[in-house]
């Protein structure tokens, strides 16, 4: 049950009939992997554990950089050449000391991954990375477990999640097949801070509509961000059924 203290602190959310008590049980109930504390994993990691989600699963191998600040804000100046994982779980203590937070400081191999998705109930993937991004794609159609993923550079964001729980869900490889991972990263083509908090932001969105259970989840679609032009599109995706990754396995 709830504590009379998380009816205070979560009364603002309680008081939607989407969310309610029940909804705030399952937040408290839920299991959130989130893969990169950067630019789109600090308002992951802030917004999940505001909300009231009762465990948070924190992975990433790198340290804070004072480059990171610009856009990065579960860090701050003390936070330079510590973990990006201890920096963030300090952060996150200080907001919501009731939630429990398990560390991840080193990367994650094909094992460890499958494991770390494996015990969670949704997968926020906060990379910059294409083979990262296929790795955990891969391991998520394996556990059959739903992957919310965001990508932002430049003036540029992208967000969808993949479902493999749902017969109509495309998964990530569906979407960008083999890609390329000799794609430019933020350090190398810049990125302006305001766009990673929002493609953040709603990632941490989805993943609450998918742990509370309420609002219609971002699957089989793409959500496009022109942040030059402040301009939204949404556009269809559909599964492949000869994906390499997804086929198979829902035949």
């Amino acid at each position: 049950m709830l504590t009379d203290q998380e009816l205070l602190r979560y009364s603002r959310q309680i008081l939607l009939q989407h969310v309610d008590i029940e909804g705030q049980l399952r937040l408290k109930n839920g299991r959130a992997l989130i893969i990169g504390l950067g630019g789109l994993g600090a308002p992951v990691a802030l917004y999940l554990a505001a909300a009231g989600v009762g465990q948070l699963h924190l992975a990433d191998f790198d340290t804070v950089d004072l480059t990171n600040l610009q856009r990065q804000i579960i860090h701050d100046t003390d936070s330079v050449g510590q973990t990006k994982v201890d920096s963030a779980m300090r952060r996150l203590t200080a907001i919501n000391p009731d939630i429990t937070l398990l560390a991840h400081r080193v990367a994650l191999d094909a094992d460890s991954l499958a494991a770390a998705v494996a015990n969670v109930d949704v997968v926020l993937d906060c990379s910059d990375n294409f083979s990262t991004r296929e790795a955990v794609n891969a391991a998520c159609v394996a556990a059959a477990k739903p992957l919310i993923s965001g990508a932002a550079i430049r003036l540029e964001g992208q967000l969808s999640v993949f479902d493999p729980r749902r017969a109509e869900s495309p998964c990530y490889h569906c979407l960008y097949g083999h890609g390329n991972d000799t794609e430019l990263t933020c350090s190398e083509a810049g990125v302006v801070g305001p766009l990673v908090g929002l493609v953040g932001s709603l990632q941490a969105l989805e993943a609450l509509k998918l742990l509370a259970g309420f609002g219609e989840p971002l699957v089989g679609r793409l959500l496009l961000v022109d942040a030059l032009t402040t301009r939204f599109r949404e556009l269809r995706v559909k599964r492949d059924p000869g994906c390499s990754v997804c086929g198979t396995q829902r035949g």
